[in-house]
């Protein structure tokens, strides 16, 4: 009956439950139905796409794809030209975002963006249960979960949580900030015209807001405690992306409007409109703005609904749930995380530097390692493991620091691995972590990463004995690994192993 009336999935007993049908729950659902793991997929809206059914708000991603680019769309390699696609073993499943795009600007537009998901979810037959919302969650007595939804009740040993950081999050720190709308509620850009506008933050979605309303309000007041940082300096895609600064060279021009680092004291409605007062951080002083609107745009909160209740630990004042390295909650064994949660499994930071995570180009390769993790672990799916040539050890490596998409995305946070037990064997792509802190096997891993003064540069971690050595390898300035120096390093590094 429920294949009869276009709703699969019905409810019942499945090994693994994936709940959410944005680019991260899609890229499970893809992944684990390649695999051949028996799941179900559900979600509350009414076709694929998540949050970018509705955000953002402007239209304009803050991420590219470049329809044209030195590599061959469908190839692996053009992932690195391409944020916003998923991935997929097929070739005609890949780069279907470009295919939606009409050339007007190389970051997608909302609907193209959605129209690209759509898309993959058809390429790749990837079929849920629609209209189907998620109430809560029970432990089983077998360990499993209980999952409540609007259409009766699932079961399963998994869990997995793709629904993105889409719930709005205030600070409670600053009074009468409750009452004002939140970026989810702002109006038409027009609507704005001629009216003084105070927004509170200073990240994407304060300067997503402020690009947009820059033509018709007659004054922006950007204010934050913290200075505004760029992506390109804090190789986070959440710092403020460059497309949108242009309120920021409004401000430092002295074209009217204000980016300010201050403290948000307490927030007044009157008659009027709104009194905001406050602090100045980097520079010290009192202020007081009248303003006819103010925006919160102070961010977003995974809806995580009653997983807190059962024991799930979250940090980042509850907006993100306490992941390992395999994106599974510290806390309840069985409950994971796809999608821009991901972000919450931090891995090495090294120097400072946050992974891809929180954006599609970043966190769909968690996705895919996700799945086949839960393939191994829930199901029976063996990953491959086909043998390399010793002789070839070395340029595989190089290889990949030179082009994989993976590395390069998710720096110092996924790698590539081979393993010696004794012959070398190509273990694909996994979480760098997870090498670092499991297993005894002799084996490397390959990593690109971008070191404290901006140098980008591969990275071996080396295990043998149980111990770790890690080589870093030259920079170069055209970002060619392959040289005959960084041949003789790495295959000096290896000898023994090969």
């Amino acid at each position: 009956m429920a294949q009869l009336n276009g709703r699969p999935f019905p409810p019942g007993d499945y090994p693994i439950v994936v709940i959410g049908t944005g680019p991260g729950g899609l890229q499970v659902a893809a992944t684990l139905q390649r695999i051949g793991v028996r799941h179900a997929l559900l979600s509350e809206d009414e076709g694929p796409g998540g949050m970018f059914r509705r955000f953002p708000l402007f239209q304009r991603l803050i991420t590219w794809t470049k329809p044209y680019a030195p590599h061959e769309r469908r190839a692996r390699a053009y992932e690195w030209h391409d944020w916003n696609s998923l991935l997929s073993a097929e070739p005609a499943s890949r780069s279907l975002v470009a295919e939606e795009m009409d050339g007007t600007s190389y970051f997608p537009s909302r609907p193209e963006m959605e129209h690209g998901l759509a898309a993959f979810a058809s390429a790749e037959d990837v079929t849920a249960r629609y209209g189907c919302v998620w109430t809560g969650t029970a432990h089983r007595e077998d360990g499993g979960f209980d999952v409540q939804t609007s259409d009766g009740m699932f079961s399963c040993r998994a869990l997995v949580i793709a629904v993105g950081m889409t719930q709005p999050w205030r600070p409670d720190t600053i009074p009468g900030i409750q009452e004002v709308p939140h970026y989810v509620d702002v109006r038409g850009a027009t609507e704005y015209a001629g009216r003084r506008v105070f927004i509170v933050g200073k990240r994407n979605s304060g300067f997503e807001l402020a690009d947009a309303l820059l033509p018709w309000a007659r004054s922006i007041v950007l204010g934050s405690p913290r200075p505004a940082r760029l992506s390109v300096i804090t190789r986070s895609t959440a710092s403020a992306r460059a497309r949108y600064l242009q309120p920021w060279e409004d401000h430092v021009l002295g074209g009217g409007h204000l980016v300010l680092d201050v403290a948000i004291e307490r927030i007044q409605r009157h008659a009027d409109g709104y009194v905001v007062e406050c602090s100045g951080t980097t520079r010290p002083g009192a202020f007081r703005f009248e303003v006819d609107e103010v925006i919160a745009a102070t961010g977003f909160r995974a809806p995580l609904l009653d997983l807190p209740d059962l024991g799930v630990a979250t940090f980042y004042g509850g907006r993100l749930p306490s992941q390992t390295p395999y994106w599974e909650s510290t806390t309840v064994p069985g409950i994971f995380f796809a999608g821009s949660i991901t972000q919450g499994a931090v891995g090495m930071k090294k120097h400072g530097n946050p992974s891809g995570s929180a954006a599609v180009h970043g966190f769909r390769y968690n996705a895919r390692a996700l799945a086949e993790h839960l393939a191994a672990t829930y199901g029976s799916w063996k990953r491959p493991r086909p043998p390399v040539p010793p002789e070839r050890v070395v340029a595989l490596l190089l290889d990949e620091a030179q082009e994989a998409p993976e590395l390069w995305h998710q720096q110092a946070y996924l790698a590539r691995v081979v393993s010696f037990d004794p012959q070398p064997r190509d273990d694909g792509i996994l979480p760098l972590e997870a090498f670092l802190d499991d297993g005894d096997t002799n084996a490397v891993a390959m990593t690109v990463e971008t070191g404290p003064d901006g140098e980008i540069r591969p990275c071996a971690y080396i295990r043998r004995g149980g111990e770790i050595e890690e080589l870093t390898l030259p920079d170069e300035t055209i970002h060619d690994f392959r040289t005959a120096e960084h041949r003789e390093m790495l295959g000096q590094a290896l000898k023994g192993l090969i």
